[in-house]
């Protein structure tokens, strides 16, 4: 309490005096500061200020610096920067005393906006934003100068060997070791920086001293605020202080940066010797903040602000010491748009000009049957996952392609992007969600296990090493060689250890001599026999081992320190027949009809997909949790290996008979009630509910079908009509005549908005409704017929009792009722097999579609004996398609993988963990409004204030999620559901992946209510 007393003490006295200087009074509020008392004005006009009271340890000539120093920037910029507002006496600052203790009051104007730390996200946009606006700091400050700037500033990087006798008060030896080697990283660039330009900089682009406009869609960096660092130094400190700040609690630091030095040099062009200094800048000013702050908390242990950068700092030091500053130096240049490793193009240069040739480094890489093996993301060749998930199965898909081609020697192709790679060995979590080292940036040469190797070139032993402990390259050698002065390096890897026999650092070896054996699968890491062969620029400081596959992200600096080495083996890679996401997007829109849409703001290039996953073309892996049509995962090997076998021997219509036809029907139909008991087999979900309306009117006579709003049945003429969905959406043109739609039966936001009885009986009463309606006109109904669990209207459950009773409505004056479970049948509801059995009701007809066949096209229309030989009144219904041998062998093994793989199970309980742990969410995170669902088949709504539909932010949501690596889709009348609807081997890993990123995402400001 005392405290209190006296901090509202202070504050009373701080009024008065701003209303004796100033002429202003208002409210106050105190903040945060590392020297100053800081305090946030607002008049009784509603006008704000920056209040700021100095210590008597700080001069009137640095005040007054400062004030020359805003004084200059005002109006030079397009930044917003606090002025100076003169006092009642026209100063620029007044001297007061405060409880007895002489201090310096001014007063500025308020830079309105946010802080960036309080950003989230920080994403690549609003990085290249903070670096443009720090360029324009720098470029605007280029003309000052000032006698005050030329001063001792203990957070200046160019003035940090003071830190070094506060190493012993660091409470971890490692903390120690990562200081020292910081340390030594910035004395080794000391000749460096004597050539580097000269200037006053802010010097304190902290993210607490950073302001972001209020426009939530697009934010970017519009202000900067406290200008007491102000130092002329080195100019390329700006930037390493910036990068400090940028980089914490990051990832992927060194992403971060590139993001910010391309905003930087846009605005102000930096030379080559800043960006080779900026590393150890970077980082010596990150040992300046965490030896302040070890001071700091012994001298003043309550000032909690002058902490604030202790942690994230040191995590970000752990984070960076293990990164070569040769390569955080080529990604700097990288982004500055420059070549990334000047050594590479000196290489290339000497290499043409010498025409530059290897030996064969195996026997036979003449040759013109030479079999170029594709082992891309989307190779055919390479096929099912299930041909490499594990090295043993690789092993043996390499050994058939080879045998089938009858090659002794196969290659494969450098800068290949490989499925093989995205095991969580090599995953990385990026700023943005996970991603995997997939690039493989070397020549690989598959033969037997024993091959002879061959050096390159004329070389020494630069290293070597036994790597076959790790699933990498196994016994490893690297040689250095040299051709006009210039040094460039080959790497042999996959060797048999006997290769290391006698070998010692600066062996040479000639061109075409005998250097090493291909090892066995024991020796290099499990992987098929082959000699990796590579081609470095730079070593980076490896020994005995290299990198070989790497990030996307970073592929325009790996591929010039691993130089592709093909032309210089005298291989030509066959041209392959693959376009990039921007050449697809083309032809689309050139050849393909306008109404087809694409998902995500930056579509997707997707080549393959497995289980729950789908793979895009860098071989990013995504989480597929909109795919239902994948049912028990894509591409699942016992469904993919059911067609290829029935296809090899017989696809043929069901005019001949066949075996597997009556056994899929005997199958399918043991999952359904007795009653239903007759299959019609079809192509697509819109062929089965076609064929349902045909089969009702055949038995009813009647034309009139009853819907619910926002229902959607297919895409052909016949369910468009009954698709509340299309035709009541963009481009539809209402009901037609004989089509009556009835209040979808949401008690979220629906008309009716309870779960009471009454509700229920209201959205029954429309049903009743409708049935007046049409028999007023004297006609009959034909049918009704509804999903189980509303898909395209958002994942709305039907209220328990609701079917049971409209089921009841519609048979008492003769109609049929059709259950359409092509989103939701088969296990997917998890409780039971088939949605409608939730409601205890058995339908006159039921309805599947694609998820049926795993995406084959394969669907069915399953009904009673009694309808089906009604519909049978002479006109023969034949389908080329439906029922082939080949469907129906690949419907049979969905079942049967659902059935011995505990499908229905898994879908129940990590379904109602998922549904469980949303609403957890929806407690912590109002924007959540409701969380609905059965089994795998759920989503949640996100609504503003008063309901109103957040259409905007579940657009944002689904778009994000897909950045972070899951795949999401909107729907609803609003488009404000998030459909969760997974393959359902969808798993408990899964889920808590998706949650993370799920939460990640609701935390940042644009979902914020």
């Amino acid at each position: 309490m005392l405290a209190k007393r006296t901090q509202e003490e202070r504050i009373q006295k701080v009024r008065q005096l701003i209303s004796e200087y100033y002429g202003i009074s208002g409210k106050l509020k105190a903040l945060q500061g590392e020297a100053d008392e800081n305090y946030l004005m607002e008049s009784d006009g509603g006008e704000k200020y920056s209040v700021k009271i100095s210590s008597a340890n700080i001069s009137e000539k640095e005040v007054e610096f400062q004030t020359v120093l805003l004084d200059y920037l005002d109006g030079k910029t397009g930044l917003i920067l606090p002025k100076v507002v003169k006092s009642l006496n026209k100063n620029a600052y007044e001297k007061v005393d405060l409880k007895g203790e002489p201090k310096i009051l001014r007063l500025l104007t308020w830079v309105p906006g946010r802080l960036y730390a309080d950003m989230n996200p920080q994403n690549s946009g609003l990085l290249i934003s903070l670096g443009k606006a720090c360029g324009e700091l720098s470029k605007t400050l280029t003309g000052f100068d000032h006698p005050e700037a030329h001063r001792k500033q203990l957070w200046d990087p160019a003035q940090a060997d003071w830190i070094k006798g506060h190493f012993d008060k660091f409470s971890e030896p490692e903390q120690v070791v990562i200081a020292l080697h910081f340390y030594e990283l910035y004395d080794a660039i000391r000749p460096l920086m004597k050539q580097l330009r000269k200037g006053v900089n802010y010097n304190d682009a902290n993210d607490h001293n950073v302001i972001v406009n209020g426009d939530s869609k697009n934010p970017l960096i519009n202000g900067f605020i406290d200008f007491g660092d102000v130092v002329h130094t080195y100019k390329i400190n700006e930037l390493a202080i910036v990068l400090a700040y940028a980089m914490m609690g990051k990832n992927n630091p060194l992403e971060a940066a590139c993001h910010v030095i391309l905003g930087y040099n846009e605005i102000f062009p930096l030379e080559e010797n800043e960006v080779e200094a900026l590393f150890a800048l970077t980082c010596i000013r990150l040992i300046i903040t965490v030896t302040s702050s070890v001071i700091n908390k012994k001298e003043h242990p309550d000032n909690e602000y002058l902490l604030i950068s202790e942690k994230p700092a040191w995590d970000l030091l752990e984070k960076l010491v293990k990164i070569a500053p040769a390569f955080a130096h080529y990604r700097f240049r990288a982004a500055c748009g420059w070549s990334a490793c000047p050594k590479a193009d000196k290489i290339r240069k000497v290499a043409k000009n010498q025409s530059l040739r290897f030996a064969d480094v195996v026997e036979g890489l003449s040759s013109p049957k030479l079999y170029w093996m594709d082992l891309s993301v989307g190779s055919l060749e390479l096929g099912n996952a299930a041909n490499y998930q594990t090295t043993k199965a690789f092993c043996r898909q390499v050994d058939r392609l080879m045998e089938d081609r009858d090659a002794a020697i196969s290659i494969g192709r450098y800068d290949e992007v490989r499925p093989i790679y995205t095991t969580d060995a090599y995953l990385q979590h990026g700023n943005d969600g996970p991603g995997w080292r997939t690039v493989h940036l070397g020549v690989d040469v598959f033969a037997v296990a024993g091959t002879p190797v061959y050096a390159a070139y004329d070389g020494i032993v630069h290293s070597f090493a036994n790597n076959s402990s790790a699933r990498d390259y196994g016994p490893t050698i690297i040689l250095e060689h040299e051709v006009k002065g210039v040094k460039f390096y080959t790497l042999y890897g996959h060797l048999s250890v006997k290769s290391l026999t006698g070998l010692t650092v600066g062996k040479p070896f000639k061109k075409g001599e005998l250097l090493a054996w291909f090892g066995d699968e024991k020796e290099n890491g499990e992987w098929p026999p082959h000699l990796h062969f590579q081609m470095m620029s730079d070593m980076l400081n490896y020994e005995g081992d290299y990198p070989g596959v790497v990030y996307h992200d970073e592929l325009d600096v790996w591929k010039q320190l691993i130089l592709d080495p093909m032309s210089y083996m005298g291989l030509t890679s066959p041209e392959g027949d693959k376009h990039d996401a921007e050449k697809i997007i083309e032809q689309r829109k050139k050849r393909l009809g306008r109404s087809l849409s694409i998902s995500y703001q930056r579509p997707l290039h997707i080549v393959r997909g497995f289980k729950q996953y789908l793979y895009d073309s860098t071989a990013r892996r995504y989480l597929d949790m909109v795919n239902n049509v994948a049912h028990v995962g894509h591409e699942h090997p016992a469904v993919v290996r059911a067609g290829q076998e029935q296809m090899a021997v017989l696809n043929t219509n069901t005019r001949y008979l066949h075996e597997e036809l009556v056994h899929f029907a005997e199958e399918l139909t043991a999952t359904l009630p007795k009653e239903l008991s007759v299959c019609h087999f079809v192509n697509s979900g819109s062929e089965a509910n076609e064929l349902a309306l045909r089969m009702v009117k055949a038995n009813t006579g009647s034309r009139d079908m009853i819907v619910l709003e926002t229902g959607y049945h297919g895409n052909t003429n016949g369910c468009i009509d009954i698709s509340s969905y299309k035709f009541d959406g963009k481009g539809g043109k209402g009901a037609p005549e004989c089509t009556h739609v009835v209040p979808t039966p949401d008690l979220f936001r629906g008309l009716y908005r309870s779960d009471d009885a009454t509700a229920i009986k209201k959205y029954i009463g429309h049903v009743e409704q409708a049935l007046l309606s049409i028999t007023e006109r004297g006609r009959g109904l034909a049918g009704f017929i509804a999903e189980s669990i509303m898909s395209c209207a958002g994942q709305i459950p039907l209220p328990q009792d609701y079917l049971k009773e409209v089921y009841k409505i519609v048979r008492s004056i003769g109609g049929l009722c059709i259950a359409d479970e092509v989103q939701v049948g088969m296990g997917r509801v998890g409780e039971k097999f088939w949605g409608f059995e939730l409601h205890d009701v058995v339908p006159d007809i039921v309805t599947i579609g694609k998820p049926l066949g795993n995406g084959h096209p394969l669907a069915a229309v399953v009904t009673t004996e009694a309808v089906a030989e009604r519909f049978a009144s002479g006109m023969e219904y034949f389908n080329t398609f439906g029922g082939n041998p080949v469907s129906c062998a690949i419907g049979r093994a969905v079942l049967s993988v659902v059935r011995e793989e505990g499908l229905q199970q898994n879908a129940l309980q990590v379904g109602e963990n998922l549904i469980r742990e949303l609403k957890q969410l929806q407690t912590q995170y109002p924007i959540i409004g409701d969380v609905r669902g059965n089994g795998l088949f759920s989503g949640f709504e996100l609504v503003r204030q008063g309901l109103m539909p957040a259409t905007e932010e579940a657009v944002y949501l689904s778009n994000r999620m897909r950045d972070k690596g899951v795949l999401m889709s909107t729907d609803g009348p609003d488009n404000n559901v998030l459909k969760l609807k997974p393959p359902i081997c969808f798993s408990a890993t899964d889920m808590e992946f998706f949650l993370e990123k799920l939460e990640e995402v609701l935390k940042e400001d644009f979902l914020k209510l």
